[in-house]
């Protein structure tokens, strides 16, 4: 079952602000491969522009998306390939599952994928009493402690040594320690077992090649190529908008992919998948499958205002540099895609109303969009997403979110156009906030829907004669001399 729990997303930031141990990993984080990220992009043999001309080969791909698609899946095919289109989460888990189950898989093992977080498959297979062993470190981490991933390529982020720690010591039987070569030894040793004894391998897919016919796959730990190399069965997951038309501009991807995840030139392996093990080879599945999957990305390609999110090849660099999610970190989002593009993308594909919260978050600085490898303009998509939360959308199915809020606007619209009204208005307002100003000549507490504003600040009682008026007399004076 899919997990949504967009409508904690206050109560969660709340925990994650307060949260001490989270604040220095996330201030860490962001130190390090922000940065990185940034200074990667500078020392590009292209230079920044590269950014700009991958935005145009993810834009190309997508306005191609049927016939790159439909390629792809020839070539698949004709290696002797299995291609599934899943129009939804439940078709994608429902196929993988039959597959699963005709092949009496008892155990899969699982490269890192954020799309089998998206469709919920490890909680559906756990229902079918198949057990599901994620193999990437922080993703191994993280289910032998029952939770979510809290970033994108950082899932246990939110995790200190001692955590982690005492949870090996009780999940693993080994003694305590809080050593990071001797928790890792022991995390292989136990994945290694996972590996030799799985009937099924799962991964995701990075970037697809409509001309070479094949997915590709990166990680930095060599876990994903154990897990689609060594199970007699391979079953890939793919959002449909992973794919680019040429081998060239998938060059061009995953060096910014690398660049913006993680500051690196290249990911440590990057596997090139096309269909199942030939003749002749030793390594590699009896059976590959690959599930192309919709889930709502048919109607944001449908949309012009919002096709470009599309683009995005969840790499995470805008989580690295957003001021938001690096106070509140991954679990506030509710979903598996966190940060700003979780901000985005999350309305819509469970719903703008139900997820409002997360852009209204927001703070719209541009961060986002500078770190993009792929050059989306997020803050423009954050605003357009608040625009229709304003003024409801029938094509979306938005209900306006707050009518005594537009009204409010539409009042103040009218008064700012208006230099007299405006200055009666600040003059009625101060007279107004006498009556909650403390001894001081703060304003520490506001009542009703007001409260907001002083919930975690003191505000000083404006000024008896506004900037406007000041300057005035100021030149009046200058003129009098």
């Amino acid at each position: 079952m899919t997990r949504i729990a967009t409508e904690n997303y206050r109560e969660e930031a709340i925990k994650g602000i307060n949260d001490p141990v989270l604040q220095k990993a996330l201030a860490n984080l962001q130190m390090r491969l922000g940065r990185g990220a940034e200074e990667a992009y500078r020392n590009l043999p292209e230079g920044p522009g590269l950014r700009r001309k991958a935005h145009e080969i993810r834009m190309n791909a997508i306005e191609n998306l049927d016939v790159l698609l439909e390629l792809l899946a020839d070539k698949i095919r004709s290696r002797g390939g299995h291609v599934f289109f899943a129009e939804d989460a439940d078709a994608a888990v429902t196929y993988c599952l039959e597959t699963a189950q005709k092949h009496n898989v008892r155990l899969a093992v699982k490269g890192k994928s954020m799309i089998t977080e998206e469709i919920g498959l490890n909680d559906a297979f756990a229902a079918a009493d198949i057990e599901v062993a994620e193999t990437d470190l922080g993703e191994y981490i993280i289910q032998l402690a029952g939770e979510h991933p809290s970033h994108i390529i950082a899932p246990a982020i939110h995790k200190t040594r001692s955590e982690i720690g005492l949870l090996f010591s009780e999940k693993l039987n080994i003694p305590y320690t809080t050593d990071p070569e001797t928790l890792t030894r022991a995390a292989r040793k136990a994945l290694r077992e996972k590996f030799l004894s799985a009937g099924m391998g799962i991964s995701g897919c990075n970037i697809a090649c409509a001309e070479t016919g094949h997915i590709t796959v990166v990680s930095n730990e060599g876990n994903i190529r154990m897990s689609t190399t060594l199970p007699k069965v391979h079953v890939a997951f793919m959002g449909m908008e992973r794919i680019t038309a040429r081998l060239s501009d998938h060059d061009i991807l995953f060096r910014l992919l690398s660049r913006g995840a993680a500051a690196q030139k290249m990911a440590g392996y990057v596997s090139y998948i096309g269909g199942p093990r030939i003749s002749g080879q030793a390594d590699g599945p009896d059976e590959f499958h690959l599930v192309i999957i919709d889930n709502g990305r048919t109607k944001i390609l449908a949309d012009n205002e919002f096709r470009e999110m599309l683009c995005c090849i969840r790499c995470g660099a805008c989580l690295n540099m957003c001021p938001v999610y690096g106070e509140i970190g991954g679990h506030a989002y509710g979903y598996a895609y966190t940060g700003p593009v979780g901000a985005v993308v999350t309305p819509l594909l469970v719903g703008i109303n139900r997820a409002k919260d997360l852009c209204l978050g927001e703070t719209l600085c541009g961060a986002c969009k500078d770190a993009c490898p792929v050059d989306i303009d997020l803050p423009r998509m954050l605003l357009l997403l608040r625009a229709k939360l304003a003024d409801g959308d029938e094509k979306w199915n938005v209900k306006r979110e707050n009518t005594g809020e537009k009204i409010l606007y539409g009042i103040w619209s009218e008064i700012v156009r208006r230099r007299w009204a405006y200055d009666a208005m600040l003059n009625l307002s101060r007279e107004g906030l006498r009556l909650f100003t403390g001894k001081e000549g703060m304003i520490s507490s506001f009542p009703f829907f007001l409260k907001g504003w002083t919930d975690s600040r003191d505000m000083k009682l404006p000024a008896r004669e506004s900037f406007m008026l000041q300057w005035k007399k100021s030149e009046k004076q200058k003129r009098v001399k």
